[in-house]
């Protein structure tokens, strides 16, 4: 499916300006740091319809205080994730395409659970690529931080905080089978445990050393796309090298490098079954004159069509 020629979905961009889930400050200015980029102007560009309906309101760290070491702010998170489902939700009910900026990872509780929860009403499951430097596959047991946005993942999977566990209709959001790890390079030991347990397919850097990162997402949209509706991208943008993306909190060096991560959305855009996509924890404070959320937008811009010819 070439997708320039046959997706006609409006692209409803959420902004979704959240740091409480992260350890760094400054990732809740990536939504208005994507938008400086002149996001919504070059995805009409594509020839897209394009609505921007603005963010989702998020508490700030400022305004609360942490009642759980082991689970940082969670009622909030939580609260905010419930209320991006529902928009989300609410675009696929007018057929559009849900494009959610975020804010930390943390966010993707609300956007996998949003998309899989309207499939699952339908009688149909979605798939999940999980783009990121980092497993995201802690609980409140076994963080070393208590920071939530390294558990997103386990939560889409069924493990983690009941309260989060909740945030979408299906449990689990997404079957550990129809869901890829691609780019990791950074794992703690309990998290290597976690993925290692739960038999969760993972791509890691020395797999696209050794096998190329084309033939990387020809197996990984194998795996989520088999029996499903589509899949979910979520695209945390410290899985780039940070050559490419300097501004985020969590930087890991021996990331992918620039054609490696447009390959990565390219083969999303191209396989026709992109249900949503995630762009997060960009962080404008630790950036270079805006550089990484530039080089964010180009990346989404593959994602959902832009081609070389």
């Amino acid at each position: 499916m070439n997708p320039t020629a046959h997706d006609t979905r409006k692209i409803c961009i959420l902004g979704v300006p959240m740091d409480l889930g992260a350890g760094h400050r400054g990732v809740d200015m990536g939504p208005s740091a994507l938008r400086i980029a002149c996001l919504e102007e070059r995805l009409r560009r594509l020839g897209r319809e394009v609505e921007d309906r603005g963010n989702v309101p998020v508490s700030i760290p400022e305004s609360r205080e942490p009642r759980d070491g082991r689970a940082r702010f969670l009622p909030e998170i939580e609260h905010c994730c419930r209320r991006l489902r529902a928009r989300v939700e609410r675009i696929l009910d007018e057929g559009g395409f849900p494009l959610v900026l975020g804010g930390d990872h943390s966010i993707a509780m609300g956007s996998v659970g949003g998309i899989s929860s309207w499939y699952h009403r339908r009688g149909e499951r979605i798939g999940l690529v999980w783009f990121d430097a980092h497993g995201d596959m802690n609980t409140p047991e076994t963080s070393p931080s208590g920071n939530i946005h390294g558990m997103p993942l386990a939560v889409c999977l069924g493990r983690g905080a009941p309260e989060l566990l909740s945030i979408g209709d299906r449990r689990p959001m997404v079957d550990l089978e129809r869901t890829v790890l691609v780019g990791v390079r950074d794992v703690d030991a309990s998290e290597r445990r976690e993925i290692l347990d739960a038999g969760i397919k993972v791509f890691t850097m020395r797999d696209v050393d050794t096998m190329g990162m084309a033939r990387v997402m020809e197996e990984a949209l194998a795996i989520v796309n088999e029996g499903t509706a589509g899949f979910h991208l979520s695209f945390d943008i410290d899985g780039v090298d940070p050559s490419h993306a300097p501004g985020s909190g969590t930087l890991v060096a021996g990331g992918t490098n620039w054609r490696e991560s447009h390959l990565v959305m390219e083969t999303a855009a191209e396989s026709g079954r992109l249900l949503g996509l995630d762009m997060v924890e960009v962080n404008p404070i630790l950036d270079e004159r805006n550089r990484t959320a530039e080089n964010a937008v180009e990346l989404v811009l593959s994602a959902l069509g832009k081609r070389i010819l």
